[in-house]
């Protein structure tokens, strides 16, 4: 085990900050955010994300974490970034992926025949990366670890923490974060929310559902990926 372990928080990415909190505190570890350049950059929410240096001085991690949300549609096909998470997925200890920093990681090939999940609003678009769709929150497959919509993005880095430190470490940090949550509402998921409130979380997201689908498919012509029928996935 390298005695540091980094991870990449890429930007403009909502599936940062509550991985953070548990990556950040495990033990001889240190979290680098990297980027195309060392530019502060605006995530959808606005809160600024500060690149601690750019991918061209990144040394090799051994956790790449590639958080998802709306800026992932701008690394789909951004051939630097893609390579980059290619080399740097090949030497890392851990790919930790949340949301549908799945899709990236898929446009950069790594999804082929391996399960994984991502945001249930994207998750029917798994299959065109050659990926084994599993719902369920927090799925591991070899040295890839996906965690589904946002806040599972906790639950997928405490999974880290255990692999890399041991799961009394992961327990310890669960604590210290008073991880014991109890929901108000058991809408949740697509398969507990009630239909008015799942009919309009789908239609706020019906034009970035689309634009992702199409980039899906242009991604799947250039990796070979049969393209599934529509509704088959």
């Amino acid at each position: 085990m390298a005695a540091r372990t980094k991870a990449d928080l890429a930007k403009r990415a909502p599936g940062v900050l509550k991985p953070f909190e548990v990556l950040a505190r495990i033990p001889n570890s240190t979290c680098r955010i990297f980027a195309k350049s060392d530019q502060p950059v605006r995530d959808v929410r606005g809160l600024r994300l500060t690149p601690d240096a750019s991918l061209a001085d990144a040394p090799q991690l051994d956790v790449l974490h590639i958080p998802g949300g709306f800026g992932q549609e701008a690394l789909m096909e951004d051939a630097e970034v893609l390579d980059w998470i290619r080399r740097q997925a090949a030497g890392a200890r851990c790919v930790f992926s949340v949301c549908t920093g799945a899709l990236i990681c898929g446009a950069a090939g790594l999804l082929a025949g391996r399960r994984a999940t991502t945001h249930w609003s994207a998750f029917h678009l798994l299959p065109y990366f050659g990926a084994i769709p599993v719902n369920e929150r927090v799925v591991v497959d070899g040295s890839m670890v996906f965690a589904a919509g946002v806040t599972a993005g906790i639950d997928g880095a405490l999974r880290v923490a255990a692999e890399l430190r041991g799961e009394e470490t992961a327990q310890a940090i669960q604590l210290y974060m008073q991880y014991a949550p109890e929901p108000p509402f058991d809408s949740g998921t697509p398969e507990t929310a009630p239909a008015a409130v799942l009919d309009y979380a789908r239609r706020s997201v019906q034009a970035i559902t689309a634009q992702r689908g199409e980039t899906a498919r242009r991604v799947a012509a250039r990796l070979g990926v049969t393209i599934p029928r529509e509704g088959a996935a």
